[in-house]
């Protein structure tokens, strides 16, 4: 497996291989499949930043999402080991974009490029909260993805071809 290159400030990566499971009729990966890893990571880099499932529950906070954008661009396959990276895009009062870039170690390509709207919640009723400064302070916002691809592209020569 190849390790994930260097990440620039506020990037988080996890890299796993494709279980059989996540293949569809097509014989590629699933695109819930996407949905489903873009929540394992945004869920792991908040766990990473200190905002555990603990700290939600003790704050009686949490996030829900208001919509997602995912552009597929290449297809993935069982066994095939993908990087996910992933990165919050800025704060509004209320809610927050994350960004996620998924790509294929062989020969890495950049696979899929996704874009959340989490918005942040009390968890008691729901409804929409401003979000504090000790969780706008735990992540560094990387406002522009271009700087992001750019030290990808300067690591990984293919991956953006």
């Amino acid at each position: 497996m190849t390790p994930p290159p260097p990440l620039p400030p506020g990037v988080f990566a996890h890299a796993f291989a494709v279980p059989g499971a996540a293949i569809d009729g097509n014989g590629h990966v699933n695109n819930l499949e996407y949905l489903r890893w873009m929540q394992d990571i945004a869920t792991a880099h908040s766990d990473a930043r200190g905002w555990t499932r603990a700290r939600y529950a003790e704050t009686r906070t949490s996030w829900v999402i208001r919509s997602h954008a995912i552009d597929y661009l290449r297809p993935a396959f069982a066994g095939e080991t993908i990087t996910v990276l992933t990165w919050i895009g800025g704060f509004e009062a209320q809610e927050s974009p994350r960004h996620c870039l998924f790509w294929r170690d062989r020969d890495r390509k950049v696979l899929a490029k996704a874009r959340t709207l989490w918005v942040f919640v009390d968890a008691e009723t729901g409804r929409a909260r401003t979000i504090p400064e000790a969780f706008r302070s735990a992540f560094e916002v990387v406002a522009d993805e271009k700087p992001v691809l750019q030290a990808l592209k300067a690591t990984l020569p293919l991956a953006l071809t």
